[in-house]
This record gives structure tokens, C-alpha cells and sequence, in this order.
């Protein structure tokens, strides 16, 4: 099976290494060689640091993706477009996509799933919410039997890190963003993360597949941790809470509606949740059949 693999960054460059370190064990489970048909960029000529054929590189990933030799179509640039037209061409031709774009499932997941489902082919990405924790085929597959009530979530890294720096050690806002960016936690630009954005998006995707909804980023009520201070996270202490910066995507038992909201909220340090610290992630589902189930790991 060939791969066409669009972005070739850091985390690109991980999968190139994944892909030849694990070959044998790749093909074993999928049943037939895996192996690079060629690498969409925008600089196909600059030095890269990978055992590859240069050959591969290239900056036409249109006409990669359109390629009949292509079977699966990795998706690593991120944003709205180019990557929506490309992951539409290659779910339309009949390609296995993969991807871990977020803004483009939150903001347009449904035209996706439906381009799959029209063309019988698979769109995988696991990788889009919670890091390497297994949450979207359990949400997606294992659970389609079963009716979710409520979803809770700590899914941003850097915001959970910040928010245990200023419980555990009394470190104000600035300080603890500080260290998150000293340790690669946080961007240099954290804005998405502190502000909720990033959360935001993965709330959407996770209502999705737990209720079976068309929800978008654009659905989500969102409140950054900005603005907590220390005296919040003492306040809490005192009620026995933490603060945390959760996503909630709940069904009204009344309604049927579906509300999704991203903020800060006290939880009883009692809570599963509240004992997820630093840079880990966790998502807590509550459904009908299964009751209550715990994914936890480490996050993004």
C-alpha cells in the first residue's frame, strides 16, 4: 500500500521515521508493505535530516493526492484549506485518509465523514484529540450501541499545566506559563491554548461522535483560564476543588439538546479528573450501557 504524505514539519517527519522503524510490524497488521509513494512541501529542494530518495519530495500535493498509485493519504499542514480540497479529492478517488487536523474536523467534519461514507473509504483521526490516547474509535465504534449522557475532558496540555503549577506551587498565571514554555509545553504564541480555541475545537469533535451531532467549533461556548488567579485556586482549595480547564458536552435529559462548552470550573478533588496533572490529558464518559468510563494519557 502506497502513502502520500502532505507536510513533512516535525511531526511529519516523526511519522517518515515511524513508517520505516516499524515496517515489519505494519505490514503484518495491515497485510501488505507500507511505503511512501511521495511528500507534498513547500520547499521540495531544502536538506532534510531523513533517509529518504529526494525524489519523493514534491510541491504539487494536489497532483500527489490525485496520483493512482495512492492508497492512503496522510494529512499533516493543518488549517482549513488547502487541506479540505485535498482531503475531499482523495476521499472522492477512493483514498484512506488519515489526519490529525482539528480545525478542519471541528469546523467541517460532517462534509468529510460524508465524502467518506459516499465513497466507501475510511477517514481515521485519532490523533486529532487527546495525543496517543485511544478516544475517537471508542467514541466512534465501540460505543455506537450506547446512548452517551455526558462527556467531560481536560484536552489541552499546556492550560492543565499551568493550572497544576498554580495549585501545587502557588506560581502565579505568568510564571506558570512561563515554565509551560520553557518546557516545549506551551507555543510561543499560546493564545489558542489559553484562550480555549484549541479545547474549543476538540469539544466539537467529541460531541460529534458522542452524540451523533453535526456540532461545530463554531457551537462551542468558550472561556479561557486567562483571567484565574491565585486567590481562585486557593478559593477552591478551601470548597476541597481544583480547578481545572474542562470541556463539557452534556444531552438535556429534558430537550434532547446538545450543549458544548470549553472554561475553567472548581471539580471536588474527588473527581477522576481532578487528580490528571501537568501536561496529561484525560476524557471522562458517562453513557447509558457502559456507565462510566475513564481515557487518560499523555496529551497534547
Amino acid at each position: 500500500m502506497r502513502i502520500a504524505l502532505l507536510g513533512c514539519g516535525v511531526v511529519g517527519s516523526e511519522t517518515v521515521r515511524l513508517l520505516q522503524a516499524n515496517a515489519a510490524d505494519l505490514a503484518a497488521r495491515v497485510g501488505a508493505p507500507l511505503e511512501l509513494a511521495g511528500i507534498a512541501v513547500r520547499r521540495p529542494g531544502r536538506a532534510r535530516a531523513l533517509d529518504v530518495d529526494p525524489a519523493l519530495f514534491t510541491g504539487d500535493a494536489a497532483g500527489l493526492v490525485a496520483r493512482d498509485d495512492v492508497d492512503i493519504v496522510i494529512e499533516l499542514v493543518g488549517g482549513i484549506e488547502p487541506a479540505r480540497s485535498w482531503l475531499l479529492s482523495a476521499l472522492r478517488g477512493g483514498k484512506s485518509v488519515v489526519t490529525a487536523n482539528k480545525a478542519l474536523l471541528a469546523s467541517d467534519g460532517a462534509t468529510l465523514h460524508d465524502a467518506a461514507a459516499a465513497a466507501g473509504t475510511d477517514l481515521y483521526y485519532e490523533a486529532a484529540v487527546a495525543g496517543a490516547i485511544p478516544l475517537i474509535r471508542p467514541l466512534r465504534e465501540s460505543m455506537a450501541g450506547d446512548r452517551v449522557h455526558r462527556v467531560l475532558g481536560i484536552v489541552n496540555g499546556t492550560t492543565n499545566f499551568v493550572l497544576t503549577r498554580m495549585d501545587e506551587i502557588g506560581a502565579s498565571f505568568t510564571e506558570a506559563l512561563a515554565e509551560a514554555g520553557a518546557l516545549g509545553y506551551a507555543e510561543a504564541d499560546p493564545s489558542a491554548d489559553i484562550d480555549g480555541f484549541d479545547a474549543a475545537a476538540k469539544a466539537a469533535i467529541m460531541a460529534q461522535l458522542a452524540f451523533h451531532s453535526r456540532v461545530t467549533i463554531d457551537d462551542v461556548y468558550r472561556v479561557g483560564i486567562g483571567e484565574v488567579t491565585t486567590a481562585d485556586i486557593a478559593s477552591a482549595r478551601e470548597l476541597g476543588c481544583t480547578v481545572k480547564a474542562l470541556v463539557v458536552a452534556e444531552r438535556s435529559a429534558e430537550t434532547e439538546g446538545i450543549s458544548v462548552r470549553v472554561h475553567p470550573a472548581m471539580i471536588p478533588r474527588t473527581h477522576p479528573l481532578a487528580g490528571v496533572r501537568e501536561a496529561f490529558n484525560a476524557v471522562f464518559v458517562e453513557s447509558e450501557a457502559a456507565g462510566q468510563l475513564m481515557f487518560y494519557g499523555q496529551g497534547a
